[in-house]
């Protein structure tokens, strides 16, 4: 499968995640499945919106397609980016999957409160986790029409 956009460009993913361990199985994934997506990955809340928003070192950065959010981060939690992003005229339109270890019922509730277009529970094993990101890319550049870049 190649996920490219119409333009035959790949689709571009924001993955923010603190923990390395979870970062190599995303990247391990994306390349298990052959997903020619651009995946980039920013490490804290604050360097998320950073990204998102252009600034500093990110001044080039390109609008993602799809945001991977954790929602246990350093700096700036999940779900403030999550609020942030959701309240920005120019962001709001970027689809955010919350990719969490997290299955309390008030972190699933405030994601969609928030306008999370997924929450989805990491699995620990490797197998399941690969399964769950190529689900996650199926639906969201197969299936789904994805917004134009800003």
């Amino acid at each position: 499968m190649s996920a490219v956009r119409e333009s035959g460009t790949p689709i571009e993913v924001l993955l923010v995640e603190d923990d390395p361990g979870d970062v190599l199985m995303t990247r391990e994934a994306f390349e298990e499945h052959k997903v020619r997506n651009r995946l980039t990955v920013v490490s804290d809340g604050a360097e998320a919106l950073q990204y998102l928003r252009r600034e500093g070192e990110y001044a080039d950065a390109v609008r993602p397609d799809l945001i991977l959010l954790d929602l246990n981060l350093p700096r700036r939690d999940g779900r403030e980016v999550l609020a942030e992003v959701k309240e920005d005229d120019d962001l709001r339109r970027i689809p955010i999957v919350v990719l969490t270890t997290s299955q309390a019922d008030e972190d699933i509730l405030r994601s969609y409160q928030l306008h999370a277009n997924a929450y989805v529970t990491k699995p620990v094993d490797f197998e399941q986790f690969i399964s769950v990101i190529r689900q996650i890319d199926e639906f969201f550049v197969s299936v789904v029409k994805l917004p134009p870049r800003g």
